[in-house]
């Protein structure tokens, strides 16, 4: 499956320069900035629950302390996950993946949904965010991207969800990025912007396989990707990027 139909910016973690970052007020920001897409991390909470969250822990983005995969959904909707990155966004909460879809399909926007799963909870996340994005996600948004640093992940959501799109994320390109390529089914590579080699994107060009960057948040470097044939790249500031 060959996309045509992404932006070249991406709103990261809804717009996480703009506003706590994975929270409802991150993802109204990137459409206020004008974003057509963006980007968010599901993992599962301990009764199961898929959330839109980044870390393992939820320390660095709420007033709780711990792991997420030790904590019950209930608990979580008590805790702030605004007011750590500005008073103004105190009482903002960590928003399960069926609010997140809910608000996409209330804004118009399309999404890459990252696999993002407590470490040792890498199959069951994948099962569980394949086999929601199969059965709800909204018929008036464009099709998913799925994408994920774990190919256990990955591999349980192509089994769970054969017809999804799949991205494979890369810290590092390793040598043998193409062989996963090709076993999943992948429709694209995201990788890191600031590691990503010629070598690399030159593999990319030759194989004919789109490539994105993530975290890009300075013009001129989202410009030299583009001209290198970066299809898209994820960014924490979308009104920076919006010339670009």
């Amino acid at each position: 499956m060959t996309r045509s139909d992404l932006p070249r910016l991406i709103g990261h973690r809804g717009a996480a320069g703009l506003a706590p970052e994975n929270t409802m007020a991150a993802f109204r920001a990137a459409h206020a900035a004008g974003c057509r897409w963006v980007e968010f991390d599901c993992m599962l909470t301990r009764d199961g629950e898929i959330v839109v969250h980044h870390d393992d822990a939820i320390d660095r983005t709420t007033n709780g302390t711990g792991l997420m995969s030790d904590i019950d959904l209930a608990a979580l909707k008590t805790l702030d996950a605004g007011a750590w990155f500005d008073p103004a966004f105190a009482g903002q909460r960590v928003p399960t993946l069926a609010e997140i879809v809910a608000l996409l399909a209330e804004l118009g926007m399309g999404a890459n949904v990252e696999i993002k799963p407590v470490t040792g909870h890498e199959t069951e996340t994948g099962i569980a965010v394949a086999r929601f994005l199969t059965a709800s996600w909204p018929e008036n948004l464009p099709p998913p991207v799925v994408s994920s640093f774990s190919l256990a992940a990955l591999d349980a959501a192509r089994r769970e969800g054969p017809g999804l799109d799949i991205a494979i994320l890369w810290e590092d390109v390793p040598g043998d990025w193409h062989d996963h390529h090709i076993r999943l089914k992948a429709s694209a590579v995201h990788t890191d912007a600031a590691r990503v080699s010629d070598a690399s994107i030159a593999a990319f060009r030759d194989a004919d396989i789109p490539f994105r960057c993530y975290t890009v948040n300075d013009p001129d470097r989202a410009s030299a990707l583009f001209a290198k044939g970066c299809q898209s790249v994820f960014t924490d500031f979308p009104d920076r990027l919006a010339q670009v």
